[in-house]
């Protein structure tokens, strides 16, 4: 079964609630754990790691805290995942290995490299600011996405 890790999550959840924050506001590792009722010592090493990658800037002191390092417009759902698990693989077709024991008949290794694709994809075109949007009106688009695939995909189910 394809899905996120708790890890990649809880960072989707911490980036979208600083999303939400007046742009000069900041929160800390335990005030968002307390939010979301998630282990702050998890969060904790969440944040610092998306700290380190680039996506959050951390502020030492009494009023410290984490607050975003760019625009969340330019933070994408991928490269969030990316940076907290690493690479995205659906099969072992997709791996630098690139071969399994059925490599020589297989019939569709074809087919789920274009979801695979799709799915990199769409990870890519959500950024943390889509995620903050009004939820209705995002979901039903990101469902009318996915509800109708491309000509190609179509073609692989």
């Amino acid at each position: 079964m394809l899905k996120l890790t708790k890890k990649a999550d809880y960072g989707l959840i911490a980036l979208k609630h600083l999303a939400n924050l007046p742009p000069t506001g900041s929160a800390s590792a335990k005030d968002i754990a307390d939010s979301y009722s998630i282990p702050q010592p998890l969060l904790a090493k969440i944040l610092q790691k998306l700290a380190k990658g680039g996506f959050l800037q951390s502020e030492h002191g009494t009023n410290g805290g984490y607050r975003l390092a760019r625009q969340a417009t330019k933070i994408s759902a991928l490269e969030v995942i990316r940076a907290i698990d690493g690479p995205i693989i659906l099969t072992s077709c997709f791996t630098e290995h690139g071969m399994c024991g059925q490599s020589d008949r297989c019939n569709v290794r074809e087919p789920l490299r274009k979801i695979h694709e799709g799915i990199l994809g769409l990870l890519n075109n959500i950024t943390i600011a889509d995620m903050s949007e009004d939820e209705d009106s995002k979901l039903y688009h990101l469902g009318a996405t996915i509800a109708q695939p491309s000509a190609s995909l179509q073609e692989c189910v």
